[in-house]
Parts: structure tokens; C-alpha cells; sequence
């Protein structure tokens, strides 16, 4: 471990700073990562409060997401033409309606799914339940999730657990993933609650300094994983529930050397290894030489723990739900939408999987060809792939590509256009070649466990 010389510093472990961080991280612990019983599996606090949400709006749920998506369209057409100050000079309202031409082009487009959809107007194949009508659907969890998620998240990251696990867990995680011992967290919360979410506290820390550029797109391209209760649901859906066990396990074991060898490979091992500009490094879990290391992780989170506050938790969250709803949103209906078109009613995968299937029968995968568009689809989206496979009569075939689906993590419905749209540097290139090389890694791994495991 890095040792570092002792300096004098003021003791920031007092009574009032240590309840701050018990109290409010174990709250933040409670909602984020805490398994609770939920049917035949199991999920967090966050989904419940999801569902509190998103009952209370009831059936105007989509108009307020109309609202939303329209008022950014608008907005951002009004601030690209006009450039007003009022908007560009207050913090919260630049980060909603200041864009780019392609970005506005996007809101608009998002603005007029949103229209078509919820109005039921204009052609099938733009509003049917394959593909406008499910990143509506979507967009609408997606809006409850961030307006309860936002004001959660200060609880989570700003009391002081991931200064603690990150000096606690330094060790472990540095070493084999090359990342701080605070991004554990990003994995847990991915593992039980969701990825879109997990893909957000990774953006909101690269935000305040405590991820590199490489650093957060590493984990929120191999950490951010499907829920445990969405793998489930995909077990369900190819009919292979009762191999969920097995099924779990290749899951984790893949995802984890995936994890290994893809932060050592371009284009991430490319990416700068420096902090955002604008704040600068603010990680520090490097343990000075004559320091326990609990008393320095107790230490380090207590003074994280001093600066939080009522005022701090409603800014953030203010700062978080602004940016998702006006800026976020509208583009995911948008491309969402769009790589669904593309998905299900034109020839694309299919003509782009032929070398899929030739690599998938090199390794005895049987009905190669017929599942092969269904290892490249999930690309637009994790459900397609499952979706896909309703012909499919191979067991070990549905047991490999249901794997396959679910540790490809690039899927640009969710974590796609959530990293692109952030500031870190993954763009649709970088996301393509990271998704390619996941697959074509993954699938002699997949193949060799279920030989180990059916």
C-alpha cells in the first residue's frame, strides 16, 4: 500500500461529525444498497421509493414527462437562438437548456416521440410498444427515479461512507481494477438496485473530483451491471429460471474478469488519467505511513461528514434533477427510440451479425446463426436480446447469450446515453468498441462455464 508522510491536520472526529456520518451514511446504505425481500427476489429502498413516486403521479405520469421533454425542446430552442443571460448565467438553468446543435436536434426529436407517443398519432413503427411506447415507459421510471434518487444521493456520498470504504477497500480494489476503493459502492448499488443509477452516482462523482476521466469511464462501463432482480427477469423471460443459481454465478464470474482485462485494453486504458478541470483532485485514501488505517478512514469521513448539510443535500439535489430531467431525458427517448427503429424493423443486426454467428459456431454454440443478432441487438437494449430468443430451442444457447445480454452493460437506452451525455469522455465510438470487445471476450468464457455448469 502507498504510504505517504504524516502531516498535522486538525482532528475532524468529534461527537457531532461522527453522528453525521453513522447516522446519515447508514440512511444513504439503507436506501442504496441494503437488500430488502421483494417477492421472489429482492431489491433496495430506492425502488420503493420509485414506486411511491410514480403511484402518487398515477396516470398523469406521461403528461408530466411531456411537460418535461416539450419544456426542454422549447427552452433549449429559445437559448440556442437567442443566448439569453438569464438562462446562461444561472447555474442551474445552463446545465438544463444550454446545448449543442446536436443535442438540441435531439430534444426536439425526444419532444416529438413524446407527442406521438402519448397521443397515440403518427406512424406504428414510431409509437408501438417495441419501440417509442417502451422508451416512454422507460423515461417514465426513469424521471421517478431520479426525483427520488437526487435528493437521496447527498446521503450517500457526502457523509463520509465512501471516504471510508475507499481507504477500507483500497487494497483490494486498486490493485485488481485500477480504480479508487470508493467505487466499490458504485457496484453494490448497481448490483441491487439499477445500473442507471449506479451510472449517475459514478457521473456525480467525476463531477466533484473524486474519479479520473478514466477512472469513471472505466466503472461506469464495467461496474454499472444489471439489478439481481432484472437478471432474474431475464432468466423468466428465456425460460431458464431454474438454472438461476448457475446462471447468477457465470454472471458474476464473467463480469469480474471482464472488469480485469478491460481497463488494461484501449480505449479505456487510453483515456487521460487527470481530474475534471474545473474542481481538480479531491480523492485522498492514501494512508499516511504512521496512521492506522481505520483511524485515518474514521478520519477522512468525519471530515467529509463536516461539511454536510440540509442546504448542501437540496443544492445537489436541485443540481442533479434539473440536469436529468431537461437535459437527459429528452435524449434518451430520442436515441432511445431511434436504435429501436433501427432494432426491429430494418435488417441492420441481422446483416451485422453474420461474423457473430461464424463466432459463435467456432466455439460449438448451437443455432449459432439464428441467435446471433440477439449478442449484438443489446447494444440499443438489454431486454431485446431476450426478447429474441423465443425460437431459440438450445438450453446451453439461451444460457450463453442470457449471460452474454446481461454483462454487455452498453446499452445506450440507459447507460449509453447517460455517459455520453455526461462530461466524461465516452462517445458513441469509444462506447462501440468497449461493448464489441466485452462481447467477444465474454463469449468463450460463457461457453467454457456452461460446459462447466449444465
Amino acid at each position: 500500500m502507498m504510504k505517504t508522510k504524516a502531516v498535522a491536520k486538525e482532528n475532524y472526529i468529534t461527537t457531532a461529525n461522527m453522528l453525521k456520518f453513522i447516522l446519515g451514511s447508514a440512511f444513504g446504505v439503507f436506501m442504496f444498497l441494503v437488500p430488502i425481500p421483494y417477492g421472489d427476489s429482492f431489491t433496495t429502498m430506492l425502488d420503493f421509493v420509485k414506486n411511491f413516486i410514480k403511484a402518487g403521479f398515477g396516470a398523469s405520469l406521461p403528461y408530466v414527462l411531456l411537460t418535461v421533454v416539450v419544456t426542454a425542446a422549447v427552452m433549449s430552442t429559445y437559448d440556442y437562438l437567442c443566448k439569453p443571460a438569464w438562462i446562461r448565467q444561472n447555474n442551474f438553468l445552463s446545465k438544463a437548456f444550454v446545448t449543442t446543435p446536436f443535442y438540441l436536434l435531439s430534444k426536439i426529436v425526444g419532444a416529438v416521440i413524446a407527442v406521438l407517443v402519448i397521443f397515440k398519432l403518427g406512424p406504428e413503427w414510431v409509437i408501438s410498444i417495441d419501440t417509442g411506447a417502451t422508451m416512454i415507459d422507460l423515461c417514465n421510471t426513469l424521471l421517478c427515479i431520479v426525483l427520488g434518487f437526487s435528493f437521496l444521493l447527498p446521503f450517500l456520498t457526502d457523509c463520509g461512507i465512501m471516504e471510508f470504504l475507499g481507504v477500507i477497500m483500497r487494497p483490494v480494489v486498486r490493485p485488481l481494477f485500477n480504480v479508487p476503493g470508493r467505487a466499490s459502492v458504485d457496484l453494490i448499488a448497481s448490483w441491487f438496485g439499477a445500473s442507471n443509477a449506479a451510472v449517475i452516482l459514478t457521473r456525480e462523482q467525476y463531477m466533484k473530483g473524486f474519479y479520473t476521466k478514466r477512472e469513471a469511464a472505466y466503472i461506469m462501463t464495467n461496474f454499472s451491471v444489471v439489478s439481481i432482480p432484472f437478471c432474474l427477469l431475464i432468466a423468466n423471460t428465456i425460460k431458464i429460471s431454474n438454472l438461476f443459481p448457475q446462471f447468477y454465478l457465470c454472471i458474476c464470474i464473467v463480469g469480474v474478469a471482464l472488469a480485469v482485462v478491460m481497463g488494461r485494453i484501449p480505449p479505456l486504458s487510453t483515456i487521460p488519467d487527470t481530474y475534471r478541470e474545473a474542481v481538480g483532485k479531491r480523492l485522498n485514501e492514501d494512508v499516511p505511513e504512521d496512521a492506522n488505517i481505520l483511524d485515518h478512514a474514521l478520519q477522512l469521513s468525519c471530515k467529509r461528514a463536516d461539511s454536510f448539510g440540509l442546504k448542501g443535500v437540496l443544492f445537489t439535489g436541485m443540481e442533479v434533477v434539473v440536469g436529468m430531467f431537461f437535459d437527459l431525458i429528452p435524449i434518451v427517448i430520442s436515441w432511445g427510440t431511434v436504435m429501436l427503429i433501427i432494432a426491429t424493423y430494418t435488417p441492420l443486426f441481422n446483416i451485422i451479425s453474420y461474423p457473430m454467428g461464424l463466432y459463435l459456431q467456432m466455439f460449438g454454440v448451437a443455432e449459432a446463426f439464428a441467435v446471433a443478432p440477439a449478442t449484438l441487438i443489446g447494444f440499443a437494449d438489454m431486454f431485446i436480446p431476450a426478447l429474441l430468443m423465443g425460437g431459440i430451442q438450445s438450453v446451453e444457447t439461451k444460457f450463453i447469450v442470457g449471460v452474454l445480454s446481461l454483462i454487455q452493460i452498453i446499452y445506450l437506452t440507459e447507460v449509453g446515453a447517460i455517459a455520453i451525455k455526461s462530461e466524461v469522455p465516452l462517445n458513441f465510438v469509444k462506447l462501440s468498441l468497449i461493448f464489441l470487445e466485452r462481447t467477444l471476450i465474454a463469449i468463450p468464457l460463457i461457453v467454457l462455464l456452461s460446459k462447466v455448469m449444465l
